[in-house]
């Protein structure tokens, strides 16, 4: 139904065997969008955290130090597992021991590992070999209707934590790791032995990723950052603890925008696959972690780009941690607002019924450490921008395409536009998931988003397009890919814990129905149909398969019409038309792509960031399937 990637590889490496055109005639038949150097790309700004008269940062760089300092100690996980674990390699996962889950998430499979490619068992702690890879193989690769030769449910993820069930007495100066009742999985063990889980998703690289509007596989990480959780608006309880100018304390809304790194930072600290113990909380991983020194269980380079400055270490004399303390860092880096009320009370403590253990007092400094750690990541993070390739770094000639790269790799950028591969692949980070950034250069560089032979619409959170079953809407930044059944991922079409749908795409449908009270991401109530990459309505008498027209009724779009992608788009269906629609079992005008549909990766350092796709089933990239 829709994209087949194993197709596009055999095209492309068919394609590579092609002679290499002059470039003149290259410019000529040039199609769509035309690849940009992420050089100077704007970064999403983050109005209210470091700008206006009382930002939540105060000292950026002492931010970035409490960053990346916490992104790598292996005191932040309950048995020694880090941030950086999991995105040590280029950003993302290089090993190959003990990283197979059974299945993939949201799955209802059971979780069973397969067969190797050779029939022999797989399992936990098993070492991954490359003729274990594909994981998904069939008789004719070039079309969506070969038959399954080989099928393998198992994700290539990453080793994470024992688990068990956090005990909530945490030693301030003491110990790596936390005290937690331990068992032996019922999946991950080898014998009577507990094996470390796994995580039912490959690791994505945090390199550049800055720039997407939304990050995790199935884009959970909300763009907004509420301060306590990944879920953005959609959580009711979240909230900081922020001290009034009268000395009392109070829970207020944090609303950050283009904060999906903070977002995504909260998430891995608190998951009993990937870092901690059952039923841990941030106060009481703070409590673990403000009287201690950071990194003080790890060599720290004296000259380390960030860390240097703070490290214990000087030269010819390697020493562990630096020479602060984690609360130290947070009030240096942080507006005194959101720790400096230094009474006990039950800030941070857990909501009725939830049933996660807690103190029935905390600091407030505690209370936010959730705040602070995911803010503090997200300064790291974004530092971690890779601009500086050959690419980057080559002048252009006067139609935008770089001159200084090899006579292959140029005939490897026409290879990749002309194979449609940039219409995914598109903009500065070589992905539709830079939404912001994207929307920026449109303006400025319309050349590389298309060309007058084909042109791409980047402002939407939402888009639509046609595919094999009819117009499907597509949340921007998303698709599938067809490496592997969408029974074993059910990806984007998934829900949050409030029952609401991850899809901006779902939400957007809901809304054209009539349902308002869908919207929970503000996103998609700005979305507009005469910025959709094709209409999803036309001003018409005349019946079309593909299309709403007057006879099934149609009504303007309520948003402004100004400078629109698609100035004849500008219709949207009645509510009846939809509803009409709605009842056709084989409808082809009213269509999700949310099922099996991931986030599409930056292509930048794509050689280092193996096994590829969200279930990690491809070794290599090249064609041979």
């Amino acid at each position: 139904m829709l994209i087949n990637i194993k197709k596009i590889i055999i095209i492309l490496t068919q394609l590579c065997c092609l002679t290499f055109f002059t470039s003149s005639v290259l410019h000529a038949h040039g199609f769509g969008p035309l690849p940009t150097t992420l050089k100077g790309a704007p970064v999403p700004e983050v109005p209210g955290l470091l700008d206006g008269s009382d930002p939540i940062i105060i000292n950026r760089e002492k931010a970035i130090i409490l960053g990346k300092a916490l992104f790598w100690d292996i005191n932040v996980g309950s048995d020694g597992v880090a941030c950086a674990t999991c995105h040590f390699v280029a950003g993302a996962d290089g090993r190959t021991k003990n990283q197979l889950a059974p299945i993939g998430k949201g799955s209802d499979l059971p979780k069973e590992f397969a067969l190797g490619r050779d029939a022999t068992p797989r399992g936990p702690n098993a070492s991954l070999k490359s003729n274990d890879f594909p994981f998904f193989q069939t008789d004719d690769p070039l079309s969506s209707t070969g038959v399954p030769l080989y099928v393998n449910d198992d994700v290539v993820g990453s080793a994470g934590t024992f688990s068990g069930a956090f005990r909530p007495d945490v030693k301030l100066f003491q110990g790596k790791f936390d005290n937690c009742d331990r068992s032996v999985d019922p999946v991950f063990h080898v014998g009577a032995v507990g094996t470390r889980k796994v995580t039912a998703r490959n690791a994505p690289t945090v390199i550049n990723a800055v720039f997407n509007f939304r990050n995790f596989w199935d884009g959970r990480a909300n763009n907004i950052f509420n301060g306590s959780s990944p879920w953005g608006d959609r959580d009711p309880d979240a909230g900081v603890w922020v001290k009034n100018n009268d000395g009392t304390v109070t829970k207020r809304r944090l609303r950050l925008i283009n904060s999906s790194l903070a977002s995504q930072a909260l998430a891995p600290p608190m998951d009993e696959i990937e870092m901690t113990c059952h039923d841990r909380t941030f106060p009481a991983l703070g409590r673990k972690l403000l009287k201690r020194r950071p990194l003080e269980q790890q060599h720290v380079h004296w000259n380390d780009s960030v860390l240097g400055s703070v490290a214990l270490s000087t030269k010819d004399n390697l020493q562990k941690g630096l020479n602060t303390r984690y609360e130290q860092l947070i009030k240096e880096a942080f507006n005194p607002r959101y720790w400096s009320y230094g009474r006990l009370g039950e800030f941070g403590s857990s909501r009725p019924g939830s049933g996660k253990q807690s103190w029935a007092a905390y600091r407030q400094i505690e209370a936010n450490f959730a705040m602070f750690f995911a803010l503090a990541i997200q300064m790291y993070e974004s530092t971690l921008i890779s601009d500086d390739s050959p690419f980057d770094q080559s002048a252009v000639d006067e139609f935008g395409t770089p001159i200084d790269l090899s006579e292959s790799a140029q005939r490897g950028m026409h290879i990749f536009r002309d194979a449609h591969c940039a219409l995914c692949h598109i903009g500065p980070n070589f992905t539709s998931a830079a939404i912001v950034t994207n929307g920026i250069l449109q303006k400025l560089n319309p050349n590389a988003f298309g060309n007058t032979t084909f042109r791409i619409s980047t402002t939407n959170v939402v888009t639509a397009t046609s595919a094999t079953a009819g117009k499907m809407f597509f949340d921007t930044g998303f698709t599938g890919t067809g490496v592997t059944p969408v029974e074993n991922d059910i990806g984007l079409v998934d829900t949050d814990p409030f029952g609401n749908p991850l899809s901006f795409s779902d939400q957007y449908m809901r809304l054209l129905a009539g349902d308002t009270g869908a919207v929970v991401d503000p996103f998609v109530a700005d979305v507009r149909p005469c910025d959709l990459d094709t209409p999803i309505a036309t001003d018409s008498d005349t019946p079309h398969p593909l299309l709403f027209t007057r006879a099934d009724g149609i009504q303007q779009q309520s948003q402004s019409t100004a400078d629109c992608f698609n100035p004849d788009a500008t219709f949207i269906p009645t509510v009846a038309a939809v509803f009409a629609e709605m009842k056709k079992p084989d409808r082809r005008r009213f269509l999700s792509a949310a099922k099996g549909s991931y986030k599409i990766p930056t292509l930048k350092n794509i050689e280092l960031t193996g096994p590829y796709m969200h279930n990690g089933g491809m070794a290599t990239l090249r064609g041979n399937y």
